[in-house]
């Protein structure tokens, strides 16, 4: 197995890993973004990404796609998007594998804080972040506007 970072020729085998993940948090149809949203947002003049891939045999079978948030209280910090491993390779070890990497990315760069989501009934990730060392943070939700809702909100506030 070797971990690298992604590349946009990996953007495929990426978008296939996200699509996975969507099934698995039963969003089979909330992914929007195409190959080239991917290439075009992750490896321009100023990236809004950055990925790592783990390759098995010349084959993505993961990743861990991060981004650099700024914290009020923290200073620069990283947001870890998406960790994913194919279904088929979960439990080998490839999922801590590529998570020790963005650890290591955080130290590298000096962040303060790490952050990422978890579902509240994916019980074998909560454990698995628990056991690394991570908080899970029962007194915090998360708060998105989609589409819609923007959309919605500057039609009321013009």
């Amino acid at each position: 197995m070797k971990i690298r970072k992604g590349t946009p020729e990996d953007m495929e085998a990426v978008l296939s890993l996200i699509k996975e993940l969507a099934v698995f948090e039963k969003e089979s149809n909330a992914v929007e973004i195409t190959v080239e949203d991917l290439v075009r947002d992750g490896f321009g003049q100023n990236p809004l990404f950055h990925v790592f891939v783990a390759e098995l045999e010349s084959q993505i079978v993961g990743i861990a796609l991060y981004y650099y948030r700024y914290s009020t209280w923290k200073g620069k910090t990283i947001h870890l998007e998406d960790l994913v491993v194919k279904e088929n390779m979960r439990g080998s070890g490839l999922g801590f594998a590529l998570y020790s990497e963005i650890i290591k990315q955080g130290k590298k760069d000096e962040v303060r804080r790490i952050e990422w989501n978890v579902l509240d009934w994916n019980t074998p990730a909560i454990n698995f972040y628990k056991n690394s060392g991570a908080k899970i943070l029962d007194d915090w939700r998360v708060a998105q506007m989609d589409e819609k809702g923007i959309d919605s909100f500057l039609a009321k506030n013009r």
